[in-house]
């Protein structure tokens, strides 16, 4: 096998425990859907016991939605925190460190029923979403770091396949065969601590990332080991010199904070095409689809939606596995634009089939098709690639601080959607989706035209194609025209 494609097991092992941590932040999305009749049962019973008198029903309503809002701004603190610990402690024992908020959460959660304590499980849900705050920024880093330039959209990918199989694990765990009854929903909350022990244990074994060290820490020989290890070949020479030319441009350059990725023109377009792809993951409706999936499939005559449901959380992760092998294939761009595309004809389907679902019999199962392909196109583009394309955007660098933005703007957006949701299908009903088509064919039309694709370039070619193109807004009209587009801009076949 060609050196620059070759796979091996340190590198597989890295890439799959570092995913672990995106298999916990899908865990901890879904699983708290599942036992909500339960939980509000608990609310009710404890509350009652603790002041003598039944809660009202606002009360209880307003704690089940801080009980799974308050998720997601944990999400926005701790990935707004990803640059405070990766620049100090580096990639891996970040990641490391971080275990223990989910211990502490997930403690907190098991712990909330036998404690007789709401804000136990409130608190869990917190530091939950800060830990997968945090993952959200430090998994597709690592990734990114380890993995060869030919391998590193295949594995970016992987990211996204953790956080399917979580909430598909999720899903199939808080089934009432399982782990979804009264007496055990603690236990499935509090599960999440297992795999943050498993984690802690294997990063052990992982190494850092050798940009890190050559680059931050200055630590060439360790650097060198480690690339030798994970690449199963004695001669980096072609990733050390590439690891040191970003080293030398990095040392040049003014500390990049956040603001000066807004600041600086080298930057600005960068960051902007980052947050409009974690956008367009967030903004596509595939949350909605997930919402509505049991109401469709009751309609369509299914008797157990829950199992539909389910098949959907399958359909997710299998086509999660196919952009895996696709996306070095095809190219990021390219699969992005499919994905956008393909969720916009199914959302004008799934419109149509909601719109006439009482009229006309036959339509409810194009409604269920429609659903499938919308969750299937999803997990092409804009499900994996948003995550590890900003990594790729950008240089070591400004690389953390972009990733903090970038996970911020897709937490921000994922806590908005979930609470300003019921209130557009209350106001549109079954058109609610055309909010979503509007939104596609933005984002569509967004990346065809402002979207470089990234796929067999190192990180260096990257962002000097947007540093010439910064130079290019400055230049005369007439340079300007002389400027090469950085999309037409081909990858370097000699770079590994």
């Amino acid at each position: 096998m060609d050196a620059k494609k070759k796979i091996t097991v340190p590198l597989v092992y890295a890439v799959t425990i570092a995913a672990i941590g995106s298999l916990q932040f899908g865990y901890n999305t879904g699983v708290i859907n599942a036992p909500e009749k339960i939980i509000r049962g608990f609310f009710n019973i404890t509350l009652l016991e603790r002041s003598g008198k039944p809660p009202s029903p606002e009360l209880l309503t307003s704690l089940w939605s801080l009980s799974v809002a308050i998720f997601s701004v944990g999400g926005m603190i701790g990935s707004f925190s990803v640059s405070l610990f990766v620049n100090r402690f580096g990639r891996r024992n970040s990641m490391l460190l971080v275990n223990i908020l989910a211990f502490a959460g997930g403690t907190f959660m098991a712990f909330s029923k036998m404690a007789k304590a709401v804000e136990m499980l409130i608190i869990g849900r917190f530091v939950i979403g800060v830990f997968c705050g945090l993952c959200t920024g430090f998994v597709p880093m690592y990734i990114s770091e380890v993995s060869p330039t030919s391998l590193r959209g295949a594995f970016g990918t992987l990211n996204q396949l953790g956080i399917v199989v979580g909430i598909l694990v999720a899903q199939i765990f808080g089934l009432e065969g399982i782990m979804g009854t009264e007496p055990l929903w603690p236990l499935l909350l509090g599960f999440t601590v297992l795999p943050a022990l498993l984690q802690c244990v294997a990063l052990l074994f992982c190494p850092e990332s050798p940009r890190f060290l050559l680059i931050n820490k200055m630590e060439e020989e360790n650097a060198r080991a480690v690339l030798q290890k994970l690449r199963g070949i004695q001669d980096v020479s072609q990733d050390i010199l590439e690891m040191k030319e970003e080293s030398a441009k990095m040392s040049q350059e003014k500390k990049a904070t956040v603001p000066e990725l807004f600041r600086s023109p080298s930057y600005r377009q960068a960051i902007i095409i980052a947050i409009m792809l974690q956008l367009s993951q967030q903004l596509s409706g595939i949350n909605a689809v997930f919402y509505y999936s049991t109401g469709i499939f009751e309609r369509a005559g299914i008797t157990q939606p829950v199992y539909a449901t389910i098949g959907a959380g399958v359909v997710n992760t299998v086509f999660t596995v196919v952009s895996l092998f696709l996306v070095e294939r095809a190219g990021r761009r390219t699969l992005h634009l499919v994905g956008l595309g393909g969720m916009a004809v199914c959302a004008a389907v799934m419109t149509i089939a909601l719109a006439l679902k009482d009229t006309v019999g036959w339509i409810r199962y194009i409604s269920i098709i429609a659903t499938f392909g919308f969750v299937a196109l999803f997990e092409i583009g804009p499900g994996p690639i948003p995550w590890f394309i900003v990594a790729e955007l950008f240089s070591q660098g400004p690389r953390p601080a972009a990733m903090a933005v970038a996970g911020c703007s897709n937490w921000t957006s994922n806590f908005l959607v979930g609470m300003l949701f019921p209130y557009a299908e209350k106001l549109c009903g079954p058109y609610v989706f055309l909010i979503f088509l509007v939104f596609l064919v933005i984002f569509f039309v967004f990346t065809f035209f402002k979207v470089p694709e990234t796929k067999g370039r190192t990180f260096e070619d990257i962002s000097r194609g947007f540093e010439g193109r910064a130079e290019s807004s400055l230049a005369s009209p007439v340079e300007k025209n002389a400027m090469v587009e950085l999309n037409s801009i081909q990858p370097n076949k000699e770079v590994a």
